[in-house]
């Protein structure tokens, strides 16, 4: 899939919760385990049944945004 989006992470599915119609997945990126960064995406339940997601599996998140905030660690 293309899409026009520069940045491209690429991760693995940490955890999954679902509630409802609203689903939460949370990926580590760059790296795997407790110390690695994480990322969290909200989607309908429908969506993360149509990408059928499973924790552990390897993915990709296009951030594509208006106001990102970058911090000196």
């Amino acid at each position: 899939m293309e899409a026009g989006v520069r940045n491209n992470l690429i991760g693995q599915i940490e955890n999954i919760k679902q509630d409802g119609l609203m689903a939460q997945v949370t990926m580590w990126v760059g790296g795997w385990g407790s110390n690695a960064p994480r990322m969290t995406s909200v989607m309908t339940k429908d969506s993360l049944e149509d990408a059928n997601f499973k924790n552990g599996d390897t993915v990709g998140a296009l951030v594509k945004a208006i106001n990102v905030v970058i911090v000196k660690q």
